[in-house]
């Protein structure tokens, strides 16, 4: 890959991403510290974290394989997001902002995916 993941704009708002679910997540219960809150924790990182190895594949299908794997993260994510609503583990104005953001996350790598897409030959 021509460009340094680290430069992506979809990796970084992913990153981003990241930070503030781990963020917001310190206010859940402590006994949802193996649950809900690692499985929310590791479907964040999970997200960049695929964006990054994908780039560092030498095969334009191999880093596909981890982008399409980072995009069913952020579906896996927005679930769980949805969920700690319902368990009023966090308030409407969380809820919304990390929803927006996890829609900005998607529509950001379905572009890039696509984009990808179009080099392999």
């Amino acid at each position: 890959m021509q460009k340094e993941y680290k430069d992506l704009e979809v990796w970084q708002k992913c990153r981003e991403l990241a930070r503030d679910v781990y963020t917001i997540t310190k206010l859940f219960p402590k006994d949802e510290l193996f649950g809900l809150t690692n499985q929310i924790s590791r479907s964040a990182v999970a997200v960049p974290s695929n964006i990054a190895e994908g780039c560092g594949r030498n095969h334009t299908k191999d880093s596909l394989q981890f982008f399409y794997i980072a995009s069913g993260s952020l579906y896996e994510l927005e679930t769980q997001i949805y969920i700690s609503f319902d368990q009023a583990y966090i308030n409407l104005e969380n809820l919304n902002y990390l929803l927006s953001n996890i829609l900005t996350g998607k529509k950001l790598l379905n572009g890039f995916i696509k984009y990808f897409s179009t080099l392999q030959s």
